[in-house]
This record gives C-alpha cells, sequence and structure tokens, in this order.
C-alpha cells in the first residue's frame, strides 16, 4: 500500500509539472522591463529627502510587512492593490494625497514590485519615482525606522 502512494505522489508531482504553462514574461523580465524605463531612487539618496516636505514617501507593502519591520516615519501606506484607483481622480477611491504637487517615491521590501507599480501608475500618467533595493537597505543604510505601538 505504501508504494501504491510513493507512486500516486510521484504521478501526481508529474502531472503537475508536465502540465505547467510556461508564460509569455516572466516576472523578472516584467521588473526589469519597469526598471529600465522608471526612475529609480538609491537608498542613500532617499534617506537624505525624508524630512523633505515636498516629497512623499509611499510605502506598499502588506501592512504584516509593516508591522514585523516597522516603516519609514512619515511614510503613507497604500497596498500593493489599491494604488491605481487611490492615484486616479476620477476614481471613487481616490486619496487626496495623490493630488499633492510632490515628488511620489514608492517603496516595498526588495523594490520589486515598486518598481512594478511605478511602471504602471507612469502608464497612467502619474510621475514617480521608487527606492531601487526597497526597504531591505534602509535600515543598513542608517535610515530612520519607526515601529508601529503594540496594541493590547
Amino acid at each position: 500500500m505504501a508504494t501504491k502512494v510513493r507512486m500516486s505522489e510521484q504521478s501526481d508531482k508529474f502531472n503537475k509539472v508536465s502540465y505547467m504553462k510556461k508564460l509569455k514574461t516572466g516576472s523578472a523580465e516584467m521588473v526589469a522591463a519597469a526598471r529600465a524605463r522608471i526612475e529609480e531612487v538609491e537608498t542613500a539618496d532617499l534617506i537624505a529627502m525624508v524630512e523633505d516636505p515636498s516629497v512623499v514617501i509611499v510605502d506598499i507593502r502588506d501592512v504584516r510587512e509593516r508591522q514585523r519591520g516597522g516603516y519609514i516615519p512619515g511614510s503613507f501606506h497604500a497596498p500593493r492593490g489599491m494604488i491605481e484607483f487611490w492615484v486616479d481622480p476620477d476614481s471613487p477611491y481616490h486619496k487626496d494625497i495623490f493630488s499633492e504637487d510632490k515628488k511620489f517615491v514608492f517603496h516595498c521590501a526588495s523594490g520589486w514590485r515598486s518598481a512594478l507599480t511605478v511602471a504602471t501608475l507612469q502608464d497612467m500618467g502619474f510621475e514617480a519615482a521608487h527606492l531601487k533595493e526597497g526597504f531591505s537597505t534602509w535600515e543598513k543604510q542608517g535610515g530612520p525606522v519607526e515601529m508601529p505601538e503594540k496594541k493590547g
């Protein structure tokens, strides 16, 4: 009986591998294409801008990422899944902050999601930049980090 289970598991694994579709474009290719056409800000440069009132730092990481690792003080949290709607002035979900005449710099953990986000926003006609290496290098390079208050 144990042999049948193993054979079944191997068969399932084989079926998954053999029927997996090849994507036309992989995520790494999408990120590379986005990075080739958007403005990327180095970590040290954004650290220097952190208190500049003409710059809005937009954190698109999941709320759990912010809770675990903290966030850039003064950053605006905008979950990745809502960005296009929050930026669009014709959307019922529009956030007024995105209508301000400021420089917007988006970031995620590693710079991948923010690169794709900024490329999409650029396609919409919204000018923005992104933190090239994401939050992953922020604290290591001396960037300030604020931790959320513990509840309870």
